[in-house]
């Protein structure tokens, strides 16, 4: 499952981590005719922190690409329906086949990132796990061209490329070597605990939200439902992080009495997990042999369960203009992201704040789904973009 790396190779793109982000970068490069390497430090199917669930804008790549039905095999199942719990009032909303999908899904992590890392390895990519970045190589008017990588034996290679891209995250090494720097940032962060439940009788994403409180029920692979409950930063230091099984039941009983008593009668499968909360921020993204992808590049808070889609939508984003080769384009690249991302930016970011009630809340999240709906339809409309080869799927 892995290709080391030689001094003697040199590609049109190697990608620093290779899930989500990177994988469908690398995917969708090496479809364009790109020489492409990936590689990520940890091993191939490791699992991650994730919210799982897909929006619309996600779910369509997906099935443009021809990874989707990967996932349905996979036994993710569908989900055909949301509702949205403020205290005592829900909204259900009935998910409606659009676009070629027939609803939304939520993979786990050891599912989607295999996937698209099969997808970009059958589409010529090369892969390398177990592998780290230390150091980016530099040409001697200071652009990066190539890479200084370690696998996990302690060899070291240096391997030349036109372009570096860094999908390695929030605490991106590739942004940190290049000295990206952030010139958008949020004001507020959630803290969150969650795990997953065998047993529960929850079919489609739920949503719950109380002053100071927010749950999310959302199904998975296996059977599973993942339940996190979130917090302010600040709460979640001062009490959720010291007993995070307790924590968690006491915000479910806070936010929804009645998923309390429902979760407390499933069967938890697995650990409890925390995520201590982070800012968001947009980072500087592009620059002579180098871009940013994914969470390196642009962060909100999790709280919108949103990151995923970013990340298959900005995939594409990044690919045409590291495919046309020029610094123009890859600003562009940053542009065209920013563009279509700010607005959900800022909404996440107040919901985040918790400085809401059940009315203002609402409209916040009125607002949330209207730039969805925007984003879907700009989706709908990327051209240039090659499928799947097997042309199991039309194309744009």
């Amino acid at each position: 499952m892995t290709t080391s790396p030689t001094r003697s190779q040199r590609y049109d793109a190697i990608v620093i981590g290779a899930r989500c982000a990177g994988a469908a970068t690398a995917m969708l490069l090496a479809r364009r005719g790109l020489r492409v390497l990936a590689v990520d430090r940890d091993r191939y199917g490791a699992d991650t922190l994730s919210t799982h669930a897909l929006m619309r804008g996600g779910v369509l790549q997906l099935h443009r690409w021809g990874v989707l039905e990967g996932l349905r095999a996979a036994g993710t199942p569908t989900v055909r329906s949301t509702s949205f719990h403020y205290a005592d009032d829900v909204v259900d909303v009935q998910i409606k086949p659009q676009d070629g999908i027939d609803g939304l899904y939520a993979p786990r992590r050891t599912v989607i990132d295999k996937l698209l890392v099969d997808a970009a390895r059958e589409s010529g990519a090369q892969i390398a796990y177990r592998t780290r970045l230390i150091d980016l190589m530099r040409s001697p008017d200071g652009r990066v061209c190539g890479v200084h990588l370690r696998d996990s034996d302690g060899h070291d290679s240096q391997v030349a490329a036109e372009l570096v891209v860094g999908a390695d995250g929030v605490r991106s090494t590739v942004a940190d070597l290049v000295g990206a720097e952030r010139y958008r940032t949020g004001r507020h962060a959630t803290g969150s605990v969650f795990s997953y439940w065998s047993n529960t009788g929850i079919e489609g994403y739920r949503w719950y939200y109380r002053p100071g409180v927010s749950v999310g029920a959302i199904p998975t692979n296996g059977g599973l439902t993942c339940i996190f409950a979130s917090v302010p930063q600040r709460r979640f230091h001062d009490e959720i992080r010291r007993d995070t099984a307790a924590g968690h039941q006491q915000v479910l009983r806070e936010c929804d009495p009645d998923l309390a008593t429902v979760v407390e009668a499933a069967d938890r499968a697995e650990r409890y997990r925390g995520f201590a909360g982070q800012v968001g921020f947009f980072r500087q993204s592009s620059g002579p042999g180098w871009a940013l992808i994914g969470d390196a590049g642009y962060f909100k808070d999790p709280i919108t369960a949103h990151g995923m889609t970013d990340a298959l939508i900005d995939a594409e984003l990044l690919a045409r203009a590291a495919a046309e080769g020029t610094e123009r384009a890859l600003a562009d690249y940053q542009w065209a992201r920013d563009a279509r991302a700010t607005r959900l930016f800022d909404v996440t970011d107040a919901i985040a704040s918790f400085d809401w009630d059940l009315t203002k809340v609402q409209r916040l999240h009125r607002s949330l789904s209207d730039e969805m709906k925007k984003e879907t339809v700009e989706v709908s409309q990327f051209h240039g973009v090659p499928v799947h080869r097997s042309g199991d799927i039309g194309g744009d």
